[in-house]
């Protein structure tokens, strides 16, 4: 029996390792008629050492690459590829043939690539040591060897005669030819230079070595010094040195794909040197070229990042790819293909020309140089905004030393200054939010608040023929109405509000399966409606607290859906059905600010910007905008949605009127949350709009300083955000409540604007609170911000 058992296992271990014995195969040299094929895992020919090895590699969920890479470490890292252009299916197999062809093929046999073969005669393959692949007659003499043809990378003992380049990947991960090169040019110049993507020409340099005439080759030798000789030998300019000899790191330059040459070493296992032991297990930077590659400037040509994009350097002094306000990647994956506009651009029709539909946004240190359309000289910052808001064609005006320099789509060459003493600053034009859109009046006619309501008008004025108007209709609808798949559910007549059961929310939220928050009062859960397409909703689910009776709620139901503003939450639908009330919403992607301004990484000081104004319209909106006046009673965080562009939407508005009045008074349910409610709450007051204030003014320091304003694990002066703020504001000490974020920083005159905003609203007075209306108008600059009193007391909302 034992007997038996041992051959059992002997037979398992032997089927375990046959698939591995062929995957990496021995490191012998390769006779004719061996071949690689492309499999699920990694496939390859290792050198001697183990060091490298030459085959398969799966990119990603793509096809595959057949490549050298670096073996011995967890990275395997690529240092030469073949069809970085054309990836392969599985199934494809590079061979050496009988007849001394080495042909890499798909699975149906078409040929995809095969090197160009010096001679004839080839006997054999080999991965050699160094990391050069090689073909090799039956002298050892080399037919065709990888390091004559480099990509990316240049290893030690390789050398770039006059006329060789590398050529930058399109991107990290993948490895067609992108947008730079570093070549050693005909007449003895070593450049990096752009190219005429997707050409191969060069563009424009950015970095040179200034030996024309003299340059002959460039040399990567066995002591990790790349550096540039003459034709006698003699070295011109060293470009890199001191990374230590090749038997205690691995080494390797590349020409980034972000345009940045760089020297890395990666520490070898097992070495002894007190050298090589303090590096960390991971490639390290050595030495880069050039020192700011954001300062690449193209006559033709987007510059280091795409159009409309621009470059700031990072702490690594590798560049990042940038969207200015208003814009978005036109491919999030591709950050390098530019950004685009997320709103319409300004009409140039003289009968409708939009100037107030736009605001400019101030960049500090970023610019766009070259291609100016307008140069205006000794001119204030207020007449630069104007010259641009008054033209369509502006997109972007560059202020600074009193001129002014206006450009339009697509901007090139951007970049954002290091160096904050540089000045100047761009002024970006965005949309405003869309003002058109009114609450209905009491007792006005239910259709006025359908938006094809408003189009049918609209159309009646223009033209007296029926069918322009009714195809009008049509468009508008089409084209606007975004909730289609709702159309099926019966709505509340005369409201675009859909009635639903419960049955039919029970069916959409899976039994409410997925929760999304919950709070004192109800829980939200993520639903989708079917239809001829999917649609995602979040569904609000009330508790018992909310009152009984049908007529009440299905009226201030009413009055909540009648709200229409960018910067709210869309109501879509309902259910009122025995005990069940649930309240139907349009899903916001991005969370909650809580989550986005509390979370590991830190959101940046425009977007907080662009976060605070958004939330000060809203509120703004519901308090003077509607005839039903609403007050939220609970404007925090958690109650501020993003959505797909980040841009702030106020959730939870109104439902104060859905819940008995004997619950609205609460420290701790949703309606009035510790540290966000107003004094005069506390004190049996009569409720004002003036309380959503207070709660914004709290919210406006948290968005500046990106912190909470109550946090127990700040030293005992810098608990309580308020008091902290106000005490930097009196000693004038304001860079410390943004001192870790360099934008901010950058922007103190609008730092300090904002505070002093948010110390008016916080004032323990309700009657010295501004209305959010002049909140707005003094963050928008068209009114002056004055000098607040200190408040007497912040500890009593806490």
């Amino acid at each position: 029996m034992a007997l038996a058992l041992s051959y059992l296992l002997s037979f398992l271990l032997l089927v375990l390792l046959l698939p591995y014995s062929t995957i990496a195969q021995t490191s012998k040299n390769q006779s004719l008629g061996s071949s690689l094929t492309a499999q699920n895992k990694d496939t390859y020919w290792v050198s001697p050492s183990g060091d490298f090895a030459f085959g398969f590699q799966q990119i990603g969920k793509g096809g595959y690459l057949l490549a050298i890479w670096f073996n011995k470490i967890p990275e395997k890292t690529i240092v030469w590829s073949a069809n970085g252009d054309n990836l392969v299916p599985i199934g494809s197999k590079v061979e050496l043939t009988k007849d001394g062809q080495f042909v890499l093929s798909d699975p149906t046999g078409k040929e995809i690539w095969k090197p160009g073969l010096v001679g004839t005669g080839v006997a054999y393959a080999a991965m050699l040591d160094s990391g050069n692949f090689v073909l090799a007659s039956q002298d050892s003499g080399f037919l065709w060897e990888s390091f004559d043809h480099p990509t990316d990378t240049i290893l030690p003992t390789m050398t770039m005669n006059r006329g060789s380049k590398l050529v930058a990947h399109y991107s990290e991960r993948n490895y067609s030819n992108g947008r730079f090169h570093f070549t050693l040019k005909m007449g003895g110049n070593l450049s990096l230079e752009t190219r005429f993507f997707p050409l191969e020409f060069s563009s424009t340099g950015y970095w040179s070595s200034e030996t024309e005439g003299s340059g002959f080759l460039v040399v990567f030798n066995q002591s990790g010094s790349i550096y540039l000789t003459a034709r006698n030998g003699s070295i011109l300019k060293t470009i890199s040195s001191n990374a230590g000899p090749s038997q205690d790191f691995y080494q390797r330059a590349v020409m980034e794909y972000d345009g940045v040459f760089t020297h890395y070493v990666y520490p070898k296992g097992g070495t002894n040197t007190s050298n090589a032991r303090s590096w960390p297990k991971a490639w390290s930077s050595l030495f880069r070229i050039p020192p700011n590659v954001c300062t690449i400037t193209e006559e033709i040509g987007s510059g280091a990042c795409g159009f409309n994009s621009y470059c700031k350097l990072r702490d690594n002094q590798r560049p990042e790819c940038l969207c200015p306000y208003g814009y978005s990647f036109i491919d999030p994956d591709d950050v390098m293909k530019g950004c685009k506009q997320n709103f319409q651009p300004q009409s140039c029709d003289e009968a409708n020309p939009e100037t107030d539909q736009f605001d400019l946004i101030d960049m500090p240190n970023v610019n766009w140089p070259l291609f100016d359309y307008g140069h205006f000289q000794d001119q204030t910052e207020d007449w630069c905004r104007k010259a641009c808001l008054d033209d369509c064609f502006c997109s972007v005006v560059i202020f600074g030393g009193g001129q002014c320099w206006k450009k339009k789509n697509p901007l090139s060459n951007g970049r954002k200054d290091q160096d904050p003493s540089v000045g100047g600053k761009a002024l970006i034009k965005i949309r405003k939010y869309n003002s058109t859109l009114q609450c209905s009046r009491p007792g006005a006619d239910s259709k006025n608040n359908d938006r094809s309501t408003l189009i049918i008008i609209v159309s009646v004025l223009l033209s007296s023929l029926v069918f322009l108007n009714l195809l009008f209709l049509f468009g508008f609808r089409f084209k606007y109405w975004k909730p289609n798949v709702l159309q099926q559910y019966p709505a509340m007549p005369g409201m675009n509000l859909r009635s639903f059961t419960y049955e039919e929310l029970r069916k959409a939220t899976d039994g409410f399966k997925e929760e999304l928050g919950s709070g004192a009062f109800a829980t939200v859960y993520k639903g989708v409606l079917q239809s001829e397409e999917t649609y995602l909703v979040a569904v609000k689910r009330l508790n018992n607290r909310v009152r009984e009776g049908d007529l009440e709620f299905n009226a201030e139901v009413s009055a909540i859906g009648r709200t229409n503003h960018r910067n709210l939450v869309q109501l879509l639908g309902f259910c009122n059905e025995g005990q069940h009330r649930l309240l139907v919403y349009e899903f916001m992607s991005n969370g909650s600010l809580a989550s986005f301004l509390f979370g590991d990484s830190q959101p940046n000081w425009y977007q907080r910007i662009q976060i605070a104004l958004g939330t000060a319209r809203g509120i703004s909106y519901l308090h003077e905008e509607c005839s039903s006046q609403i007050i939220h009673c609970d404007i925090k965080p958690q109650n501020i949605l993003l959505d797909d562009s980040f841009t702030a939407r106020i959730s939870d508005f109104g439902l104060a009127k859905l819940l008995k009045l004997d619950q609205t008074r609460t420290t701790t349910g949703i309606r009035g949350t510790k540290g966000y409610v107003a004094p005069e709450w506390f004190r049996n007051m009569h409720v004002t709009v003036k309380m959503d204030v207070y709660s914004f003014g709290i919210l406006l320091l948290e968005l500046i300083c990106c912190r909470k304003n109550f946090d127990v694990k700040e030293q005992e002066d810098l608990i309580i955000l308020a008091d902290w703020a106000y005490d930097c504001f009196k000693d004038m000490k304001l860079e410390l409540l943004v001192a870790n974020d360099e934008e901010a920083i950058h922007d103190m005159k609008r730092v300090e604007k904002y505070v002093m905003i948010a110390i008016w609203c916080i004032q323990e007075d309700p009657s010295l609170r501004p209305t959010m209306k002049k909140v707005v108008q003094m963050m928008e600059g068209a009114v002056e911000v004055s000098v607040p009193p200190g408040p007497s007391s912040f500890i009593s909302s806490i």
